[in-house]
């Protein structure tokens, strides 16, 4: 007995530390879409690829500046057998041994190469804008993800506001039929439905509070907040938004979708690439300057008569011509490249086209669902309040009592979460037209 007592003391005292370090935190929408892309991990590694894609272009523009190269060597000869024999009156002595010293510096600009440099530039510049591109549809996709997990957690918390308002309810019908029984007005099995139909809640009630922890938990992960936050979600109040055409969403969506402007640089680079790969053909032309010092001298240092010092400037010509027939072949293969792109644009837009206008037919349901709960709750409302007035005055069986309350409870939760789908399918439409962030 006294381990249990001793057992229950540690769990409470735990119970209540665990409680203690969890805090509340109480967060706007846009609030929690500020921290989402703040803490994203995601964004930073997609910054990493702008830094990276960046870095590729400006090693594009050092290509084309000129080069340079310096050298400095020394050598020594040790020459065992120094003499040379030409003849019975003709030799030559060499020394022992030599010492030599060779400086070269050298410097080369291309002077004309078909534009090759100024392609590469180009095809870097824009796959600089693609990468941004993909970043900037990675924010999107952490905004809706913030978003959605928002709602979810609005939906969980509203029910079970509902929840607690018909358990409340409950209570009261229980105490009434308690009375009612003890007066001999009503049976036992009449108390025993009211009973009944409150654990039924109750099961709700449990589930609902699972699904909260696990969407705070998530929500946690994805704001960067510590794992222990409760999050309570600010009243988030539904702007009566006016809904267009479905074709000027479209036409939003071709204008500002990441993936068609996406398609339209790699257009741009299929193009710069064919381009690029025809200069292959084209004779180069270079320009080149050095200077040399030679030193024979065992001393370093160098001293008059001692060494000479050559400077050469030069011109260099050149053309391989055996791409005109190697080169036709990668030509090929880059227009089809080209092509690719063109028809994976075509795909694109069908998809999104699709996409749109399956958000836009969700989003329209989503308000009429609303309008049509709302004529539901009204009429289960009434329906309540007139088996509530018969079953006081006895005309009333507990179970139409019960059931009445059952509808009401549940057109209740209906329209919460209608609500709420309501706002996350206008936060889809607007993700499908590229305007989320804008």
């Amino acid at each position: 007995m006294v381990r249990f007592l001793f057992v229950a003391i540690i769990a409470a005292f735990l119970g209540s530390f665990s409680t203690a370090h969890a805090q509340d935190k109480t967060l706007t929408l846009d609030e929690a879409i500020k921290l989402g892309i703040q803490n994203s991990k995601v964004l930073k590694l997609s910054q990493s690829k702008i830094d990276q894609a960046v870095s590729q272009y400006n090693q594009a523009k050092d290509s084309a500046l000129p080069g340079g190269k310096a050298s400095f060597g020394y050598n020594r000869a040790e020459i065992p057998a120094n003499k040379l024999d030409f003849g019975p009156n003709s030799s030559f002595n060499l020394p022992k041994n030599a010492d030599a010293y060779l400086g070269i510096v050298t410097l080369n600009e291309t002077i004309f190469a078909g534009g090759k440099y100024k392609y590469a530039r180009e095809s870097t510049d824009l796959l600089t804008k693609v990468s941004r591109l993909d970043a900037d549809k990675d924010k999107d996709q952490i905004t809706y993800d913030v978003i959605s997990e928002y709602y979810n957690l609005y939906k969980v918390l509203q029910s079970k506001k509902v929840v607690e308002q018909n358990l409340s309810s409950i209570d009261q019908q229980i105490h009434q039929s308690q009375r009612f029984f003890e007066q001999g007005l009503v049976t036992k099995n009449d108390v025993l439905r009211f009973q009944l139909q409150r654990a039924n809640v109750q099961l709700n009630q449990i589930d609902l509070e699972s699904n909260r922890k696990v969407i705070n938990y998530n929500l946690d992960i994805l704001l960067g907040l510590p794992e222990t936050t409760n999050i309570q979600i600010d009243q988030i109040t539904e702007a009566d938004h006016q809904v267009g055409p479905l074709s000027s969403y479209i036409d939003s969506a071709m204008g500002s979708r990441q993936e068609v402007q996406q398609l339209v640089l790699r257009s741009k680079v299929a193009e710069t690439n064919i381009k690029s790969i025809r200069t292959n053909q084209i004779p180069t032309l270079a320009a080149s300057a050095g200077m040399y010092y030679v030193d024979a001298n065992i001393d370093p240092i160098p001293k008059s008569g001692n060494y000479i010092t050559p400077l050469t400037v030069g011109l260099t010509f050149s053309w391989n011509f055996s791409s005109l027939w190697t080169n036709k072949n990668k030509i090929s293969e880059a227009k089809i490249e080209r092509d690719q792109v063109t028809i994976n644009q075509g795909i694109t837009a069908d998809n999104i086209r699709k996409e749109v206008n399956q958000s836009y037919e969700d989003y329209m349901v989503a308000l009429d669902k609303i309008k049509l709960l709302q004529t539901s709750i009204d009429q289960a409302g009434e329906n309540n309040k007139i088996l509530e007035s018969k079953y006081r005055s006895n005309t009333a069986s507990a179970t139409d009592r019960a059931d009445a309350e059952t509808l009401l409870y549940q057109a209740q939760i209906n329209l919460e979460l209608a609500k709420a789908d309501a706002g996350l399918a206008y936060y889809t439409l607007l993700k499908s037209t590229g305007k989320l962030n804008k």
